[in-house]
Order: structure tokens, then C-alpha cells, then sequence
């Protein structure tokens, strides 16, 4: 029998040591290497201040051991609330995350940016040897997401990527439910996003930016664009900084999947979409949006299966509006952040009731699990990887959309195969002067 804790155990341990805390921790001095142990204080500091930041912020904050040394962002307005929150006048403030990773006090990082300045901290901070945990997507592109995992094996840190449900433990025994069989053999994963965007985020004119933001930093990597309120406050919904909610909402349910069904990537792509119930809106992903992956042979499933993903950004009205459900020969499972239910297959006799089955949970360590993995040097199981395979459907499936077609995908490679027109959309160009290095 092998000794290796399970991961419910490792969790329920980490669990533990978080509410019972770490008493007699010692603050590092200026200058000291990044390596918090196990009795040490992580000092850490927020990138990206907006409402995801803040609240990554205030979570990190409640497990004991832990303080806040710095915050930073390119919107003025946004440092103000963010340092009273992290403690007052003591936090230090930045403009330029790069000054901040010279803080040698500083041994993690939260970066909570808008998703295409997902990556290029995340690497800085590799090579500045501090721990990350970055949120989801992992970058804009695929090659963003590979250079970050790249990064952290060559600079040997922990990078854990914000998908909390896979901390969940309601997740984890949905896990177990698929490992176990029960379900039989898988064909088909459907997952869904619904939300009531209507009519849509208009179209205001180009103008100057206001004067606490600095607009040219924030673009960065992205083309020079003028500024328009929508590209900043709906970032999500352009080309140049996000991947709509294929991308940036479904890495959660994504990182899910291949995790119950034992999968990286898919083997093909295709989706459809465009602007279907929207008034006028200048944004640039659909407003409905249907992607189809197709992967071969898992754990779950020795003949491959699908994937089946949709948005809709004007009705809501679904069984839950976040989900997931899998499909198997011996019964189906749905899943999401309320619980999980389990529906059996209907066999024998006509009329033969259905047995359902209900597990709900509540709670969320993965802040908790991230500040265990930096103190004993752990690979997360949220790890930057696992997070670059769960950014990956969605971004072939918007490079299908783009170039029109369906798409074959080498997920060695991690190439389109025999298709240069949608090869060269794997990997975003940067704006000198900044580059995707490692």
C-alpha cells in the first residue's frame, strides 16, 4: 500500500494546519532568500488591485502566518482602498510591479491583473525568486501559458493557478465518483456558462484616458490602442487582452475536467458564434458562442470523448447557469459550485423510479493550500500546468471560431496541425518593449 496521503488528505491536513496556525512564526529580515519555512511568516503582496485581487487578498489574509507587505496597480483609485484594506500606511504602494519584485522582504506574489498581464509577473516574479498564484486564464494565448510553466520549472517556484474549486470539497468526492466508475464509460462532458449581459456593454466613443490610470502601461504586451471605457472595464470581451467566457470564465470548469476524465488537451477544435442578441456593442466576442473539443483516449474513457461548451450572454435561464455534466453509460453527474448531483440510467423496468443522489459542500482553502505549498515547497495540484491544459479548449476553440474552421491540434507539440493561418494565432506578438522571454 502506498504511503502518499491522498490529496482529500493532504487538503483536510493543510485544513488543519490553517485553523490552528502557526504560532512562534518569525518575519524575514530585508534581504533574505524566499524561502519561508515551516514556522516562517509569508510575507506577500497583491498585483492587480481590482475586486478579484482584493478578495484573493482578504483570503490570503485569514490563514494564519501570513502578511501583507505591498500592493500595487496602474489605477491610482484602485491603490487607496486596497492598501487601508491590507492594513494602512505600514502596506508599501506601486505602480510598476517590476519595483515591487526588488522588494527582497517579499516572498509571493497574487497576481490578479487583467488576463493579458497574467503572465509576463507571473515570470518576472519566477526570476525574482518569488512564489505566485496567478488567476485564471493563463494568459491570452497558448504560448503564454507554455512560457509560464517554462518559468516556473526554471526557476524551480510554486506557481498555482486561482481555480478554488479544485480545493472544494465537494470536488473532490465528485472526483472520486468518476474515478470509481460509477458513471461507466464517459462520452460526452457538457459545460455551460449563462449570463444576462443584455443588451450588451454599448459603444462609447474613443477618449482620453482618465488621468489615474496609466493607459499606455496598462496595454503593455497589447497592441497601441486608444482608450475606450469598454476595453478597460469589459477587458474581457476583446481580443487583445482576454478570450471571452469560453476562455476566461470556463478555465474553472475546464481544469475540472481533465482532472475527473484523466485528459490534458484535445486533439481537435472547432466553434461557432458571433453577435446574436445584442443591441449595439462595440465589444468583440460573441454574445453566443457554441465550441466543440474532441479528445482522445483517457483514464476515464479508452475510446476518447467530447466536449461540448456554451455561452450565452443574453438568458440566463438554465438548471444552474454554471455547470458542468458528464455523461456516462451507467449514470450522468452535474456539477458546480452549489454540489453535485448524480442521476442513474434508467433500466429495467417501465416506470422504475430513478434514484438521485445530492452532495453539497461549502468552503474554500485553496488560499489556505497555496500559503502550505510556498512554506514546504510543494508542487501544487492547481499547479501552473495544470492551469496552461485548462486555458488550452478554450483558446482552440476561439482559433477555430477566428479562422472559420475546424482545427487539428498536436497537444505534444502543442501546434494546429498543417494549418499556418491558425498556427500563428498559438502565440500572441508583443509590443516592444516588452517580450516573452524566460
Amino acid at each position: 500500500m502506498s504511503s502518499k496521503p491522498t490529496r482529500r488528505e493532504f487538503l483536510g491536513t493543510t485544513a488543519a494546519a490553517a485553523a490552528a496556525g502557526w504560532a512562534g512564526g518569525q518575519l524575514y529580515a530585508a534581504g533574505a532568500a524566499a524561502k519561508p519555512g515551516p514556522n516562517d511568516t509569508v510575507n506577500f503582496a497583491l498585483i492587480g488591485c481590482g475586486g478579484q485581487g482584493r478578495a484573493d487578498m482578504r483570503n490570503m489574509m485569514k490563514v494564519p502566518g501570513t502578511r501583507v507587505v505591498a500592493v500595487c496597480d496602474l489605477n491610482e483609485t484602485r491603490l487607496a482602498p486596497a492598501r487601508k484594506e491590507a492594513g494602512g500606511e505600514k502596506i508599501l504602494t506601486y505602480h510598476d510591479y517590476r519595483k515591487l519584485l526588488e522588494n527582497k522582504d517579499i516572498q509571493a506574489v497574487i497576481v490578479a491583473t487583467n488576463g493579458h498581464w497574467h503572465v509576463l509577473p507571473t515570470i518576472h516574479a519566477c526570476q525574482a525568486g518569488k512564489d505566485v498564484y496567478v488567476e485564471k486564464p493563463l494568459g491570452t494565448s497558448i504560448g503564454e501559458g507554455r512560457a509560464a510553466v517554462e518559468a516556473a520549472k526554471k526557476y524551480d517556484r510554486i506557481v498555482q493557478i486561482g481555480t478554488q474549486q479544485a480545493s472544494w470539497e465537494h470536488y473532490i468526492k465528485a472526483a472520486e465518483v468518476v474515478k470509481s466508475g460509477r458513471l461507466g464509460r464517459i462520452s460526452e462532458v457538457k459545460i455551460w456558462d449563462m449570463d444576462y449581459h443584455y443588451p450588451g456593454f454599448g459603444a462609447p466613443p474613443d477618449g482620453d484616458p482618465p488621468k489615474e490610470l496609466d493607459w499606455d502601461f496598462w496595454l503593455g504586451p497589447a497592441p497601441k490602442r486608444p482608450y475606450n471605457p469598454n476595453r478597460y472595464i469589459h477587458h474581457y470581451w476583446w481580443i487583445d487582452y482576454a478570450g471571452g467566457w469560453q476562455v476566461d470564465w470556463a478555465v474553472h470548469h475546464y481544469q475540472i475536467m481533465n482532472w475527473y476524465m484523466g485528459a490534458t488537451q484535445p486533439i481537435s477544435a472547432v466553434g461557432i458564434g458571433g453577435k446574436l442578441c445584442f443591441e449595439k456593442d462595440n465589444t468583440e466576442w460573441p454574445d453566443t458562442f457554441c465550441g466543440v473539443c474532441e479528445y482522445g483516449p483517457c483514464a476515464a474513457n479508452d475510446k476518447g470523448f467530447l466536449l461540448q461548451y456554451t455561452y450565452r450572454g443574453g438568458c440566463r435561464r438554465e438548471q444552474r447557469s454554471h455547470a458542468k455534466t458528464f455523461f456516462g453509460t451507467e449514470a450522468s453527474m452535474i456539477v458546480d459550485r452549489s454540489g453535485y448531483t448524480i442521476t442513474p440510467e434508467a433500466k429495467g423496468k417501465k416506470g422504475e423510479k430513478v434514484v438521485e443522489e445530492t452532495y453539497r459542500s461549502a468552503g474554500d482553502t485553496h488560499h489556505a493550500v497555496f500559503i502550505d505549498n510556498v512554506r514546504n515547497h510543494k508542487k501544487p495540484f492547481a499547479d501552473v500546468e495544470v492551469g496552461h491544459h485548462a486555458s488550452a479548449p478554450g483558446h482552440l476553440m476561439n482559433i477555430a471560431w477566428r479562422v472559420g474552421r475546424k482545427i487539428r491540434w498536436d497537444p505534444v507539440k502543442e501546434q494546429v496541425i498543417d494549418d499556418p493561418q491558425a498556427n500563428a494565432l498559438v502565440t500572441k506578438p508583443y509590443r516592444a518593449p516588452w517580450k516573452l522571454e524566460i
